[in-house]
Parts: structure tokens; C-alpha cells; sequence
């Protein structure tokens, strides 16, 4: 089975979600900084 992966690319924040079973899920930020720790800090290493 495929896996569908979305990534917002913002230029301050960033997002992403899988969707899994026909349903979109938001994969959450380990820092949790953002409204319902959904986002994470746009940058690269």
C-alpha cells in the first residue's frame, strides 16, 4: 500500500501530514511550540 505525504513549506513554519486509511493526520512537532504542536520552525541545516 502507498503512502501519501503532504508538506507545507512556510516561510517561518512548516507542516506536514500522511494520510493513512483514506485520512489525512497532521504529524506533530516534538518542540510543541506552535498552537497544537503542528508546526515546526522552517529551516535547513
Amino acid at each position: 500500500m502507498s503512502r501519501i505525504i503532504g508538506i507545507d513549506l512556510g516561510t517561518s513554519n512548516s507542516a506536514a501530514s500522511v494520510m493513512e486509511g483514506g485520512k489525512a493526520t497532521m504529524v506533530p512537532s516534538e518542540e510543541g511550540t506552535s498552537i497544537g504542536g503542528k508546526s515546526f520552525p522552517s529551516y535547513v541545516a
